[in-house]
């Protein structure tokens, strides 16, 4: 009760501005910091939250259970900028070999990888092994009718931009759209870079048309 009543502003009419009623006594002590677009009571219990996480991935794992000690792995891992330099493009071109490699990063994938390519076998690697739903989005959660057993949900995947109105509308989402393809084309330039394959700007861009152009469809 007495966090409310603090961020409140009794002095003003709740019957002229009930917004700065409510809400001027927070307003009058925080100010969004410039890494946020927005700061309420959730943004400061996470970063009190992160802070608190920190310390304990960082004390020592002996005795840990081993999700512990996973979880400390990754975070020291995240931590060693100097290797991750080091590695640079590695683990992503790894990531890519794993899933069959990406045709527009490839000089010839039509003719030795398509063959051998199976889009059931990749989606589950994509979903098993990196978390990342493609086309299909498959998990294991209770089910509605019988909360004692749990049961396996198909459902669509979450979109390569935030919503469906991205591939649509204009003004400010095509102005997204339009970045969002070049983010493609500069990804896959800097790809076929790595893998020290010729450089095709044209095709690069092709192909990238046809990703947006099939998202577009998916999102439709």
């Amino acid at each position: 009760a007495a966090r409310i009543i603090q961020n409140m502003d009794p002095t003003a009419d709740p019957c002229k501005d009930f917004y700065q009623y409510a809400c001027g006594g927070w307003l009058s002590r925080h100010v969004i910091p410039e890494t946020s677009s927005r700061y309420s009571i959730f943004d400061i219990l996470r970063d009190e939250l992160e802070i608190i996480l920190k310390g304990v991935l960082e004390t020592s794992d002996q005795g840990d259970r081993e999700a512990f000690q996973k979880a400390k792995i990754l975070y020291k891992s995240c931590m060693n900028e100097s290797l991750i330099e080091q590695r640079d493009s590695l683990p992503l071109l790894e990531a890519l070999r794993m899933v069959g490699d990406w045709p527009v990063a490839s000089a010839d994938w039509s003719k030795t990888k398509e063959p051998s390519w199976s889009m059931e076998e990749n989606l589950s690697i994509m979903n098993s092994r990196f978390n990342k739903r493609v086309l299909i989005d498959m998990f294991v959660w209770n089910d509605d009718r019988d909360s004692s057993r749990h049961i396996i949900y198909i459902d669509q995947p979450s979109l390569g931009m935030p919503s469906r109105d991205y591939y649509f509308n204009g003004g400010n989402y095509q102005r997204v759209r339009e970045a969002y393809l070049q983010f493609m084309i500069t990804i896959a330039k800097m790809i076929r870079e790595d893998k020290n394959v010729s450089r095709d700007d044209s095709f690069v861009q092709e192909e990238m048309a046809k990703v947006m152009e099939l998202e577009t469809e998916i999102a439709n």
